[in-house]
């Protein structure tokens, strides 16, 4: 578990963060968003003391960061850029192990592990370990910057808006895969980015920041039905405009009312994309929301009705 107490970081002619108090549960995909300078950035980066807060305490499990020896944390911190940051003059295999090396790890002990992690990023090893950064995509850079920071299996991994220079493709490619590591893993992730709908696809909870001042914490659902301010309802209007809601489907008439218990139950705010998620991984599973419940042939029977091109999607 992370905690901020009272986090404020002032510059000499800027406050970055004023007084803020927050909480990310262990094993928790928590995503920081804000516009530009709203100070996520800065935020996260008090959790491997890349920046010290001017006053304020980050504690990991109830240990103050500023207490710990300042390599060690950094060394069981996953840490992820916005660019790869890989070495141009070393190998795919050379890159991911730097951490290892680092720790002592012995050869025999890196050369599976690493192998191991670029197959769970889908870059197969017999491949992709002896190319160098020049031969790789923005795309498949970024996986091995991803398998860099989970080398050392961290219980915790910063995300600074690591996908923002990709292409949309590769956007979602890289969304999914970060969606399946924290499932398969487990691994607490702070994640900052400024794409909302981005905030929303992956989010456990997520925190709105302006201006250095936290505005509204919640799961995307929350979030979105119940705006804390009139900031956070003008931040994510274009998206809830877009959105298709569980609400909308069971406007429209489908589903039915419920007489035995559900396999979920979800706000009649969740995104119908959130709902064909859930059925992807388990096609039979019954949703209630409210006094109805839903099933996958009301999802394709709703589909159906939309005009061609009429949903965004989130």
């Amino acid at each position: 578990m992370i905690e901020f107490k009272a986090i404020t970081k002032q510059y000499a002619d800027d406050t970055a963060l004023q007084a803020v108090n927050l909480r990310v549960n262990s094993r928790e995909l928590f995503v920081l968003v804000g516009p530009s300078g709203s100070g996520k950035t800065t935020l996260l980066k008090t959790v491997n003391r890349l920046v010290v807060p001017t006053s304020g305490q980050v504690l990991i499990d109830g240990e103050s960061v500023a207490d710990q020896d300042l390599q060690q944390l950094r060394r069981h911190v996953g840490y992820v850029l916005q660019s790869s940051a890989l070495f141009p003059n070393m190998t795919v295999m050379q890159n991911a192990a730097v951490q290892l090396e680092a720790l002592g790890w012995d050869k025999a002990q890196i050369k599976p592990r690493i192998e191991h992690l670029l197959q769970l990023v889908d870059l197969d090893p017999k491949l992709y370990a002896q190319r160098k950064p020049a031969q790789l995509s923005g795309g498949e850079a970024q996986r091995v910057g991803i398998v860099r920071a989970l080398a050392a299996d961290p219980k915790l991994m910063l995300m600074d808006e690591p996908f923002s220079a990709l292409d949309p493709v590769a956007k979602r490619q890289l969304q999914n895969l970060i969606l399946r590591l924290h499932q398969k893993l487990a691994t607490t992730i702070i994640f900052v980015t400024h794409d909302m709908q981005e905030a929303l696809r992956l989010a456990d909870r997520m925190a709105v920041l302006h201006n250095g001042r936290l505005q509204q914490v919640g799961t995307p659902q929350a979030v979105l039905a119940a705006p804390a301010n009139a900031f956070v309802a003008d931040f994510f209007k274009d998206v809830i405009a877009a959105q298709q809601t569980l609400a909308q489907v069971v406007a429209a008439g489908f589903g039915r009312p419920a007489h035995h218990a559900a396999d979920k139950t979800l706000f009649s705010s969740t995104s119908i994309y959130t709902w064909a998620a859930l059925l992807h991984a388990a096609p039979e599973s019954v949703v209630q929301v409210g006094a109805t419940q839903l099933t996958a042939a009301d999802l394709i029977a709703y589909l159906a009705t939309c005009p061609k091109g009429g949903l965004s999607h989130v």
